[in-house]
């Protein structure tokens, strides 16, 4: 399967494609932390990746904690190929290049959408080597621009500054 058909469902049926598993989370969080199976850990098995939710004592806003979770992680690990030759982005990457970093609040981040972009936008840069210049002039966007939207989120930055380090490239600033 594509990997934007994991992006793309709702968190229920991205849910029913994990293996999911409850537990008792340690670390703070007083008395009530240790005695409930509240924290969730997602294995997405068609994947092989897997999030985790321990931020709460309700299991059910871990759950949701954890889905978000995955589904970033399965956008920042999972690699597609690319053809670069005559390269048309889909149309979500394209409304989000041409909109730029302005749009891209907290609340987008949160969605199968921003994240299939994101994962579509990596795996351009990753077919180009990486090269910001000519990643940016196949979007038909400026270094800035494609610096600016790589770097708007932190994950992605790790990401996408990991990949350039073990290249042997200087980091994005």
């Amino acid at each position: 399967m594509p990997r934007a058909d994991y992006l793309l469902v709702g968190d229920d049926a991205l849910i029913a494609q994990c293996e999911v598993d409850r537990y008792r989370a340690s670390g703070p969080g007083g008395q009530h932390r240790n005695k409930t199976e509240s924290a969730v850990r997602l294995r997405h098995k068609l994947s092989g990746v897997s999030a985790i939710g321990e931020d709460s004592r309700s299991q059910s806003e871990n759950k949701l904690h954890a889905v978000r979770r995955l589904r970033s992680a399965i956008a920042l690990e999972l690699r597609e190929p690319v053809r670069i030759d005559g390269f048309v982005p889909s149309r979500r990457l394209a409304s989000m290049v041409a909109a730029g970093t302005a749009p891209l609040g907290a609340k987008t981040r949160l969605t199968g959408e921003y994240w299939a972009g994101i994962a579509e936008l990596i795996d351009l840069l990753v077919a180009g080597s990486l090269e910001i210049a000519t990643t940016a002039q196949r979007l038909g966007i400026t270094t800035g621009a494609l610096s600016k939207l790589l770097l708007h989120d932190d994950q992605v930055a790790r990401v996408i500054n990991d990949l350039r380090r073990a290249k042997g490239m200087r980091a994005l600033r």
